[in-house]
């Protein structure tokens, strides 16, 4: 997601461009380090892609994996998957400091494709949490309505996103119509935009997984007073797995998004501009957050791992394996806990 910055000048230059000296026009400029950029950049786009594919795969593949936390899964790697497609391979096209010089119909719809996909992906993050809530905090009523509240919560994501992109094309293009800073742009560009896209939905996660935790910690303390000394100590390590996993699925999104949202918060009310080459890594580093949710929200389970094992190695193309690949996932998805 890249910020309504305006500043414009010559020590920002994408290290992969310069500005000729006479004519000021912005030219590229082969290097070592924009080939080095190109590489790194190209291997999260591939990684980003081919793991989304293989969630992706996976749940539509495999019937028993149909479960509406997954639906929200796929959801999530679909918008992840569009990220690595057309918003990484666009951004290392046209980065930031060079869609200040060239204010084209390319960089507007990047701009577009990049506030869309990177806020569907943080609204389905905040989906997963609420359906998470419902599973663990509200177990006897949550098959009940849960189809229901999936199709609602898919849609909502995506027109929350839908809805954020276009109030951010209203307000950049009546930004640039004032000869200087608009009150009402700057609430909507910088402002409204980063509530409703990201810390509202931090907001949302932390309260949810923190009752989620406070929930475990209950149920776990109920369930060791009533069994064994070993079963006890079972409880307890699966009560420090589940700790585990929330503090890597919170983390990892923070550190990620954190830093990026609060720069393009601040900085239109900061006398000191920040420079375009520190806005540009934090937003690569938002960006790889699209590469690591698979990891986090699929690898991390071994149902998946198994599908994954299956569609890499090709045996779900094996007609004559097909009926021993749908039983051994039927096995595993005895294990799915909630």
């Amino acid at each position: 997601m890249t910020p309504g910055v305006t500043v414009n000048r010559t020590d920002d230059i994408h290290p992969c461009y310069e500005i000729d000296t006479v004519s000021y026009i912005l030219i590229r400029k082969p290097s070592t380090v924009c080939v080095l950029l190109y590489i790194i950049f190209g291997s999260l786009s591939v990684v980003t892609v081919c793991g989304n594919l293989l969630v992706i795969i996976s749940i539509i593949y495999f019937k028993q994996l149909h479960t509406p936390t997954n639906c929200l899964i796929l959801s999530l790697a679909v918008a992840d998957l569009l990220v690595g497609i057309v918003v990484i391979p666009a951004s290392m096209k046209f980065p930031l400091s060079t869609c200040l010089y060239y204010e084209d119909f390319i960089c507007k719809v990047r701009l577009c494709f990049d506030i869309t996909l990177g806020t569907a992906s943080i609204l389905n993050l905040c989906c997963i949490s609420i359906d998470r809530y419902y599973a663990v905090c509200q177990p006897l009523t949550y098959g009940t309505k849960t189809n229901v509240h999936v199709v609602v919560m898919i849609l909502a994501s995506w027109s929350v996103s839908i809805l954020v992109v276009i109030c951010f094309v209203i307000a950049r293009s009546n930004l640039a119509k004032c000869e200087q800073k608009c009150l009402l742009e700057i609430l909507l560009e910088n402002i409204l935009g980063p509530i409703f896209s990201f810390y509202l939905p931090v907001i949302v996660m932390l309260c949810i997984y923190l009752k989620i935790f406070h929930v475990a910690q209950r149920q776990a303390r109920s369930i060791q007073n009533t069994t064994s000394t070993k079963s006890g100590a079972g409880v307890s390590k699966m009560e420090k797995k589940a700790t585990k996993t929330l503090a890597i699925v919170m983390g990892v999104f923070l550190v990620c998004w954190t830093p990026f949202f609060l720069c393009i918060t601040f900085e239109p009310f900061s006398n000191n501009p920040i420079s375009l080459t520190v806005i540009e890594m934090l937003n690569w580093l938002a960006l790889s957050n699209s590469m690591l949710n698979p990891f986090i929200y699929a690898f991390f389970y071994s149902w998946f791992r198994s599908a994954f094992r299956m569609i890499i190695s090709g045996k779900i193309f094996k007609s004559h394996q097909l009926d021993q690949n749908k039983n051994s996932m039927f096995k595993l998805t005895t294990m799915l806990t909630n």
